[in-house]
């Protein structure tokens, strides 16, 4: 009976579309898909695409970089494209994917437990099931997210799911930075956020939001859900540009277009949405005036 040979973990590994998973994952020697590599990638490795390919979902249970910057990654999913369940410690790196789902789909991404996450350069799209979301943040602890330069379209279905959504689950808390993020296209909600069960904190900045039923909507709970938005173009949101609901709802917004929509701003059971003077509210919805009303001004100090 011949044995079969057992590899190091390696702190660098590859996948090809021509590879196969009982490789070391070397250059000359990759694996087949994310699954096959990951369980031969040390903690802190990364995981590098040779040539533009479907690499299947995957469950990240470490501190990890899966790098297709420079080619394609795809993951073409039924159920969840990538979940992130590592320790409360572990940095996980996601860079150059692109997460398509297909039926029955459910979400692109789910993160559950991290100490931070960083999504870079992805496309994300067609979780077009109910419930589904692009990007679901649900995570018992705290949480640090950094979204850069990501496309997220197409996502849940009817009523519910959406683009991005951030919940944490008991005992948890996210922190969390958008930079030129385009949510377009997706059911319910682009951007979700939601401090029921704990704090969240979300800085948005050149992005764009946008064919939705709610653009923005943010549900305050037990704990803040603070959201700032600068240089973000909200427009053609079938229900509301930005919703801010109870009391401990707190937004910020500057320098942004909120337009199109077939209502701007809307408040409710104490929330606020504060203005810095700088932004366009008009034309909502095209060729109306619902535009509704920030909350107050703030005068930016000098």
């Amino acid at each position: 009976m011949q044995a079969t040979p057992a590899f190091a973990q390696a702190t660098r590994t590859w996948v090809s579309g021509v590879g196969d998973d009982v490789n070391p994952c070397s250059r000359t020697a990759p694996c087949k898909t994310f699954a096959g590599a990951i369980s031969k990638t040390a903690a802190g490795g990364e995981i590098n695409c040779l040539d533009p390919a479907g690499y299947g979902a995957v469950t990240i249970n470490k501190s990890l970089v899966i790098d297709c910057h420079f080619t394609e990654g795809g993951v073409l999913a039924s159920g969840n494209g990538i979940v992130i369940n590592a320790a409360a410690t572990d940095t996980i790196v996601l860079r150059g994917l692109d997460i398509f789902g297909v039926s029955p789909p459910t979400n692109g991404i789910r993160i559950l437990v991290a100490g931070a996450v960083h999504i870079e350069d992805c496309v994300i799209r067609r979780f077009n099931a109910a419930n589904s979301d692009g990007i679901s943040v649900a995570p018992t602890v705290a949480l640090k997210l950094y979204i850069n330069d990501t496309r997220i379209s197409e996502n849940g279905n009817g009523a519910t799911g959406g683009g991005i959504e951030l919940i944490p689950g008991v005992g948890g808390s996210v922190n969390a930075s958008l930079q030129n993020v385009h949510l377009m296209n997706n059911a319910n909600n682009g951007l979700r956020v939601d401090s029921t069960n704990g704090q969240v904190a979300v800085e948005m900045q050149d992005g764009q939001v946008s064919g939705s039923t709610q653009g923005v909507s943010v549900n305050g709970g037990a704990s803040a859900a603070g959201l700032m938005l600068n240089n973000v173009t909200i427009t053609g949101n079938s229900s509301v540009g930005i919703v801010a609901v109870n009391a401990t709802a707190n937004l910020r917004v500057d320098n942004s277009t909120i337009t199109a929509n077939a209502l701007g701003v809307l408040t409710g059971s104490g929330a606020s949405i504060f203005s810095y003077g700088h932004n366009r509210l008009d034309n909502n919805p095209n060729g109306g005036t619902n535009n509704g009303a920030f909350t107050g001004a703030i005068i930016p100090t000098k």
